[in-house]
């Protein structure tokens, strides 16, 4: 299924996308999409019937915003250099173990979302990644199969990133990473049934219309379930976390000087094929 919440911020109503490509409401049938709905196999089989007989009323796309597609998220963990192309671009070793660091859940907004570029910044920077969604609490976890199966599905994020704050500024990453708007997410959760193999995706990414990123999942340093076996060997992972799981080669970072990172009136799109597109228009904070 693809799940997602539509309207304005902050009013959004769940919907899904079904198999014709027509947008369908599910608020006559769950409040929202969030981690109570993702830990409720009864409630999500109900949205399965309903969607294969057609029941569910269409809903006019037009002009409508796309907002996140998951609900009071309560926590974002992202894993950085887990992608051996963009390891080496960075002139970085490939880490014996994930690097873990958190993201604030007010960073999300919709796919389509302006995005700030925050006062002082000069080195903001684009990541496009693999999201995870959990839908299972997850905790001391055993295998990478069980991460698997506690995963409920996957999304687009755009890991937004001001470089001198995140490497020049001291301290962790967190500066760099937690600017307001720094996450966009969606348009779609796809449930993990309908992806099949997470280390199988293309990711694409286009700064003003020119390809920047062109990766696949299959050169993750750690792949997705064991990301989310690592990580609940940490912290308890409970339904509706997301989980940023890296970025491909491509970003400004890796490239030669001058370094070409986002000013305002920069317009940045990617996808993951049958997760979806996003499209933002950069503006000043």
């Amino acid at each position: 299924m693809k799940l997602l919440r539509v309207g304005t911020a902050g009013q959004e109503r769940p919907a899904l996308l079904d198999d014709e490509g027509t947008l369908r409401d599910l608020s006559g049938l769950v409040p929202d999409i969030d981690g109570a709905l993702l830990a409720d196999e009864a409630a999500l089989g109900r949205i399965r019937a309903a969607a294969g007989t057609g029941e569910l009323p269409a809903l006019d796309g037009t002009g409508l915003r796309i907002g996140p597609p998951v609900a009071r998220i309560g926590k974002i963990v992202c894993i950085g250099l887990n992608y051996h192309d963009h390891a080496r671009e960075t002139g970085a070793e490939p880490p014996a173990e994930p690097v873990v660091f958190l993201k604030a859940a007010d960073t999300v907004v919709g796919p389509d979302d302006t995005v700030l570029v925050p006062r002082g910044s000069v080195k903001t920077d684009w990541e496009v990644e693999l999201a995870v969604v959990i839908g299972r609490t997850a905790r001391y976890l055993e295998s990478a199969e069980e991460g698997l199966a506690h995963v409920a599905g996957y999304a687009v994020a755009h890991d937004v990133s001001e470089r001198e704050f995140q490497l020049e500024r001291g301290g962790t990453w967190d500066k760099g990473k937690n600017c307001e708007t720094f996450n966009p997410l969606g348009p779609w959760l796809v449930t993990a049934d309908e992806v099949g193999d997470p280390q199988d995706l293309s990711l694409r990414l286009w700064v003003n219309g020119e390809l920047k990123q062109d990766g696949t999942t299959a050169e993750q340093v750690f792949p997705v379930g064991e990301v989310v076996r690592y990580v609940s060997r940490f912290m308890t992972l409970y339904p509706g976390d997301v989980i940023n799981t890296g970025t491909p080669a491509g970003v400004a970072l890796g490239e030669p000087e001058p370094k070409p990172f986002l000013r305002a009136g920069d317009v940045v799109e990617l996808e993951i094929p049958g997760l979806g597109r996003q499209r933002q228009e950069f503006k000043d904070a």
